[in-house]
């Protein structure tokens, strides 16, 4: 098993003779979102076998990035989405919701709840698709890995532990969080209650408003704090909680340095 942080919520999966992204998210721009650093190169994703969407937001379910991956790759949306992504331009889309598995060669892939809006929009909305957001638990070679795409903490998530690899976001790409996400100290809350050997922070330190780095003073003094720290006080809460569990902090485009199995 090999993994990939290619930012923000974009992880490659390599696992079971398959190559799975994770909510592709490829360019150096969404909407009024800058990235930080380089886009992933081509060679990061032109083999994907599999891809799993979490929810229908736009920087998860990203338009351009999933009209670059190879035709032959199947895309997996929340029930429900599939024919409006369809209807986009995006090719072989299948449909899964939680409670629902699906299997690619090697990988099984279950879908789980996620605590998180899953309207196009943002939670306020009520015209466009929706559907519900959800996190995927793939196993494969006797691994378990759980992408968790958005979300706060949700009854029942100690029950899709023990996990080898957790994919946890721990912030997003703007000062301030809306509700349904995990912030540092929520997803040290989290690993407690999944118990990974490893867990990899991500959706964080990839993204922010277009120049609002280069404010100075306070608003942009605090964005450039939140492109590095999130991850860090995570890595520094679980260790204080004893648990045991590997923090994986990785940067975006950076290979994912797993622990040796004992």
């Amino acid at each position: 098993m090999r993994l990939t942080f290619l930012g923000h919520s974009t992880v490659r999966v390599e696992i079971g003779g398959r190559v799975v992204l994770t909510d592709p998210l490829l360019t150096g721009r969404v909407g009024p979102l800058r990235r930080i650093g380089p886009s992933p190169a081509p060679d990061a994703y032109a083999d994907a076998d599999l891809v799993l969407i979490s929810h229908l937001h736009g920087d998860h379910l990203h338009l351009p990035s999933l009209r670059r991956l190879p035709p032959s790759a199947r895309v997996v949306v929340p029930r429900g989405a599939g024919a409006w992504v369809r209807s986009k331009g995006v090719r072989g889309v299948e449909e899964l919701a939680p409670d629902e598995e699906l299997v690619d060669g090697g990988v099984r892939v279950f879908g789980v709840p996620a605590h998180h809006s899953g309207h196009r929009f943002g939670p306020r909305s009520t015209a466009g698709p929706q559907a519900a957001a959800m996190g995927h638990l793939l196993e494969a070679g006797g691994r378990r890995v759980y992408a968790a795409g958005d979300t706060d903490l949700f009854d029942g998530m100690d029950s899709l532990g023990p996990l080898d690899v957790a994919l946890l976001p721990v912030w997003g790409w703007g000062p301030t969080l809306g509700p349904g996400h995990l912030d540092p100290a929520r997803a040290a809350e989290a690993v407690h209650r999944l118990r990974p050997r490893v867990v990899v922070p991500v959706h964080w330190g990839t993204f922010a408003l277009a120049g609002l780095t280069a404010v100075p003073g306070g608003p942009g003094a605090r964005m450039r704090r939140l492109l590095v720290h999130p991850p860090r006080v995570f890595a520094a809460t679980v260790a204080a909680g004893g648990s045991g569990t590997h923090v994986a902090v990785t940067e975006p485009g950076d290979a994912v340095r797993l622990p040796v199995a004992r």
